[in-house]
């Protein structure tokens, strides 16, 4: 038999196009115009009393990211009477490029009296009026002229992503906006015909099915009248009645769709913009509805329910009611989508309780999920810190953009670096916005790699990163596909529902142990450098102002600034979304993010500074260069952990010297000495503790190197394996020279330079200190290059040790599997590590976050290659990334442990602050923990206002550890809780406190939190 399915479909494409679309508003009548133009938006009672010109269709307006207030007003006619077959809307074409929602305008519409009742965009057009025949309206369309800069994603530089590069030039012209009949019948066979071509595209060819749905579509073809497209519908229809009435197979894959709205909280556009793009997003759910007793909508990100309320109070108020109903159901628990990789442990613990908390004070909703499709790879930490939040399950689908590997699971337990476990679904249909099409469905079908052991999956669908949400058009693929043979089943379904299914269905889960390592956007952990200084220094602050003020308000009565402390935690967080704090939005958003980390630091400072100025009285010793603060969990340089006393300095240690060595420089302390060559590289580093030297023969260390950087896609996004392949040589001029050199410290300082930029790197020994710090001042002007430190180190490592959130992971530095190769660029936090038996090295970081390690041979002999990615340049989404001066530091100590990385990392990020007016008697700490390996990471008094301390605790060496926590507080009780400090059962805590304190006991990574009740407070 011939085959006919092209032929079949092709006419139904024409039919369609030149029929059914043409015929679905039967009549359409013009309204009056006019339009008010702004640079800002503006509140609406603003808007409506400014005085308004007539507006054409045609006309140009919009310049980049201005807004237009048109007011739209006519009267309904008369003879539309009242048909149920027929629909009076408002049809609006703000002039669109193409059919994409989310990167052109937009625009909300609101009452006369101030109602946001509609979103408007390129796949959600119309408005229905609840106005009849006869009857006058009078709308406004606040309409964005938001530029496309996604420009179909070619990843050319564009101007358009900074107002004040973007120009003036109207980017739009208003197309035909108009009252519209939709005639109901005709909608509906369009929408059966769209159903059944879809589903015959994606049949086999021997499929029975298949002819018998084109047999009903030609029939239904032919009865269509092309001079009365409305008055055949009906008739059309039938001959499609029965092939849309057969019920899908008893076996058939089950669907839980789910309405959603991936909203970017700032990417392509400023957080300006998002907060209109949640309120259009929110309004056209909330239409639908009113229109859909059945429709429920699952939102995740606490920030942006924050922000309708701020904003849009009536909006937010009836998103409110029908959260109560169970039908708009916040999900996710985090306060926005963050990055999982970059942020602290703290951090992502911090990330849900603000979430969860907000949705339970406003709705009393407990979150049970982690909901984050499209961060960029996931940290090995992040299952137990939900687990802790009281989630119980996870949803990502950005493996799927993998490059090398297929992630081979949809349903699986993850299990995260303490051995928590926690359910998780990746959406086999690989998108998190789908349009509920025959594609969408097929493809999750045939993808779900865990066929035998369960058939159930979920969808996600409504359009997504620029928002927009679910359409009329998506609901009602949802009712066709419900239950038609040859398809899956789709039902409609809330995230709860599917997990509760899936996990009974799955009795047998397999298990993926370790990070979710996204073989994708690679290159996020380097790009945009003042965000990531900005983050950590945002979060050591924190650490700080969080300590001392809880310090302040337990020892001086002092007040403590918990609404100042949460309303900076959230600020910070959001700055955490996945497309900020990776470095892959606009200029706009990039400048804005680097003004909030000035503003955040300056009013932390000045948190620490009035919280010790109450801790420490007046009348105090003033000798500020003896004394000092520790807000790290070690103690340093004498100084403990968690409190205040004199600095001790190792004055019997052996002085440093330094010196020339031929046509270079060396440094030595004693402990160490280090040769720098003449060519500006280390060719010598000996651990003269263990006599032995760390830079392989025939090697040298601290390469700079510089890379062609051209992403195939994804500019600010991708590292991709070839720029290896693509060196850039330096220029060969070097200037070294030694300063700063006299009894305490010496420093080698390298000076280099490329056409473009230049590169100062100091190598710095001091008295009795076991390392050599690296700072690097870079003043970097580079285009799509990438610039790389090496370290060359002889140890023999098999694997290398990662800080990741609250702990760490090994990775391999071999490329034995394809999943090994892939990894070559990895997240560190605050420190990695290699070695061999008996005998590793630390490197310590500032704010880099970078990183490969693999193994090369010199002379014949394998060693170790710790690479440092310091700086890229790419040109998209901002042209302008990262030129201009950075200063970056390290710490390399040889002869360490995983202990000693750990000191290490806290000592270069959580520094000693001299304080004037202190001895060191006055500032002894809170709480002291004896159990090694165990480190105190938050210290605070509880969200309650209790007064009560809370201390969250976690495990850093991967060992069990046993101890205890002592304070000199009166307690009344302690308590372990959740991250949100409500009460659970004990994991750590194995006894009752006697005069040891508080007895521990830890396994490897495990992460606690402890309410100590305060009996002074009872």
């Amino acid at each position: 038999m011939l085959d006919r399915r092209d032929r079949v479909l092709a006419r139904a494409a024409r039919a369609v196009r030149d029929g059914l679309l043409p015929a679905v508003h039967l009549d359409t009548v013009p309204l009056s115009l006019a339009v008010w133009a702004t640079t800002d938006p503006v509140p609406f009672p603003v808007a409506a009393q400014q005085e308004y010109t007539t507006a054409q269709t045609g006309a140009p307006w919009g310049a980049p990211w201005s807004t237009a207030w048109l007011r739209v007003s006519g009267r309904v006619p008369d003879e539309w009477g009242d048909d149920p077959e027929r629909r009076t809307e408002l049809s609006i074409d703000l002039g669109f490029l193409d059919w994409r929602p989310g990167f052109q305008s937009e625009a909300l519409i609101w009452t006369a009296d101030g109602r946001p009742v509609k979103g408007i965009e390129p796949a959600q057009r119309v408005f229905v009026l609840p106005e009849g025949p006869g009857e006058d309206l009078v709308y406004f369309v606040e309409a964005a002229a938001n530029p496309d800069v996604a420009q179909h994603f070619r990843f050319l530089p564009t101007a358009l992503g900074d107002r004040a590069t973007a120009g003036d030039e109207p980017l739009y012209r208003w197309g035909p906006i108009v009252l519209a009949r939709r005639h109901l019948p005709t909608t509906e066979l369009l929408r059966d015909l769209q159903a059944l071509s879809g589903l015959v595209a994606e049949a086999g060819d021997a499929d029975a099915r298949r002819e018998e749905i084109l047999t009903a579509i030609e029939r239904a073809l032919d009865r269509i009248d092309p001079g009365d497209v409305a008055g055949s519908a009906a008739s059309a229809r039938g001959e499609l009645a029965e092939v849309l009435a057969r019920p899908a197979h008893a076996s058939a894959h089950r669907i839980h769709a789910v309405g959603h709205a991936h909203i970017d909280s700032a990417w392509l556009w400023p957080l300006r913009e998002t907060r209109r793009k949640v309120a259009r997003s929110f309004a056209n759910v909330l239409a639908l509805m009113d229109a859909d007793a059945g429709f429920s909508f699952a939102a995740t990100s606490a920030q942006q329910f924050a922000w309708v309320k701020e904003d849009y109070p009536d909006l937010y108020a009836r998103v409110a009611e029908r959260v109560a109903e169970g039908r708009f159901i916040p999900t996710g628990g985090q306060w926005i989508e963050p990055d999982c990789n970059l942020p602290s442990g703290e951090s992502l613990a911090r990330q849900l309780i603000e979430g969860k908390r907000f949705f339970l004070e406003e709705f009393g909703v407990e979150t049970e999920d982690v909901w984050i499709p499209d961060s960029f790879g996931y940290s090995g930490g992040l299952p137990q810190i939900a687990a802790a939040a009281g989630a119980r399950y996870f949803l990502t689908q950005k493996i799927s953009w993998n490059e090398t590997n297929t992630f081979p699971h949809h349903s699986f337990l993850w299990e995260g670096i303490d051995g928590t476990r926690l359910f998780t679904h990746f959406p086999s249909a690989d998108t998190y916005h789908a349009e509920v099409s025959a594609f969408d469905l097929r493809k999750a079908e045939r993808q779900f790699a865990d066929k035998g052991a369960t058939n159930i999956s979920l969808l996600p669908f409504g359009w997504g990163d620029g928002g927009g949400g679910p359409t009329e058009e998506m609901l009602a693929s949802v009712a066709r596909y419900a239950d038609l043979e040859g398809s899956p089943r789709v039902i409609p379904s809330t995230p709860a529902r599917f997990f509760d299914e899936a996990m009974a269905d799955l009795t047998d889960p397999p298990v993926w142990v370790g990070e979710l390592y996204l073989e994708r956007h690679r290159g996020v952990a380097t790009t945009q450098i003042a965000l990531k200084r900005g983050n950590r220094t945002a979060e050591r602050l924190l650490r700080e102002a969080e300590l001392w003020a809880t310090v302040a308000a337990v020892r001086a009565g002092a007040h403590y600034p918990h609404e100042a402390l949460r309303r900076i935690w959230r600020e910070v967080l959001l700055l955490q979304f996945h497309d900020i704090l990776p470095g892959s939005s606009i200029t706009w958003v990039h400048r804005e993010a680097q003004e909030a980390y000035v503003r955040i630091e300056a009013e932390l400072e000045e948190m620490i500074a009035a919280a010790l100025r109450s801790a420490i009285p007046e009348d105090a010793p003033t000798d500020s260069s003896v004394f000092a603060v520790n807000a790290s969990p070690l103690t340093e340089a004498g100084v403990p952990a968690l409190g205040g006393g004199a600095r001790v300095s190792d004055s019997g240690a052996p002085a440093v010297v330094a010196g020339a060595v031929g046509d270079g420089a060396a440094i030595d302390n004693g402990l160490l000495r280090v040769a720098v060559s003449a060519g500006g590289e280390i060719s010598s580093l000996i651990d003269l503790r263990a006599a032995r030297e760390l830079i392989p023969s025939g090697a040298t260390a601290g390469r700079l190197c510089l890379f062609h950087d051209t992403p195939t896609t994804w500019d600010a996004w991708d590292l991709d394996a070839h720029y290896r392949s693509r060196p850039v040589p330096l220029r060969p001029q070097v200037n070294l020279t030694i300063i700063d050199a006299d009894a305490d410290t010496a420093t080698i300082r390298v000076h280099r330079s490329t056409d473009a930029s230049t590169i100062a790197i100091d190598y710095t020994l001091r008295r009795g200190e076991p390392r050599m710090e690296i700072a690097i001042d870079l003043d970097w002007h580079e285009d799509q290059k990438v610039l790389k430190l090496f370290l060359p180190l002889d140890v023999h490592a098999d694997e290398a040790s990662f800080e990741v959130a609250y702990g760490h992971l090994r990775r391999a530095t071999h490329t034995n599997t394809s999943w090994e190769e892939a990894r070559f660029e990895v997240v560190a936090h605050r420190w990695l590590h290699v070695g061999e038996p008996g005998y590793g090295i630390a490197l310590a970081n500032e704010a880099t976050y970078g990183y490969d390690v693999t193994r090369e041979t010199f002379a014949g002999t394998p060693a170790t290659v710790v690479g440092i990615s310091l700086a890229r340049a790419p040109r998209y989404p901002d042209p302008t990334s990262d030129r201009g001066r950075h200063r970056m530091r390290f710490s390399l100590r040889p002869g360490a442990g995983i202990p000693e990385a750990v000191a290490e990392g806290y000592r270069l990020n959580v520094p000693l602050r001299a304080v004037s007016g202190a001895s060191a008697e006055l500032l002894e700490p809170l709480v002291q923990v004896t159990a090694p390996g165990v480190m105190v990471e938050a210290l605070k008094l509880a969200d309650d206002g209790s007064g009560d301390v809370i201390v969250r605790l976690y495990e850093a060496w991967g060992r069990r550890s046993r101890g205890a926590l002592t304070t000199d507080l009166a307690l009344s009780r302690v308590v372990e809780t959740d991250l949100l400090e409500r009460p659970v059962d004990p994991r750590v805590v194995c006894g009752q406190a006697d005069a040891t304190g508080i007895p521990l006991e830890f396994r490897p990574f495990q992460l606690a939190t402890l309410r100590l009740a305060r009996k002074d407070l009872a």
